[in-house]
């Protein structure tokens, strides 16, 4: 699991993978939200077999180009903000952190200029 305490216990999915998109980390939100697909079991394998077409091609392209992917989703009823984002190691572009957060149906939206 993750080393940080907060994250344990976030109440947002956070899923970490390296360059070739080898799952290393996942928070409790993240081993519930995939536990269909083997929850926790999931760390060390390659987040690339979770995904169908064109989702698989999508992340593959992302894990080439260390690109971010922000998308919103709804399932069940649940409305999500998608968060994909390269993460990096002594500058060294190391992989992918997706954050899965569960947003409101109404959300207040705020311009601060």
């Amino acid at each position: 699991m993750i080393d940080n305490v907060w994250i344990h216990e976030f109440p947002a999915a956070i899923t970490v993978c390296d360059a070739q998109g080898i799952i290393l980390a996942m928070n409790e939100k993240s081993c519930t939200t995939f536990e269909k697909d083997g929850g926790a079991n999931l760390i060390g394998t390659n987040a690339l077999a979770c995904h169908p077409e064109p989702a698989r091609a999508k992340l593959s392209t992302l894990l080439e180009s260390g690109s971010p992917n922000v998308y919103t989703i709804e399932k069940a009823g649940i409305k999500k903000l998608v968060f994909q984002s390269p993460w990096y190691k002594d500058g060294k572009y190391a992989g992918f952190v997706e954050l899965s957060l569960p947003i409101p149906e109404q959300m207040p939206h705020f311009v601060r200029d």
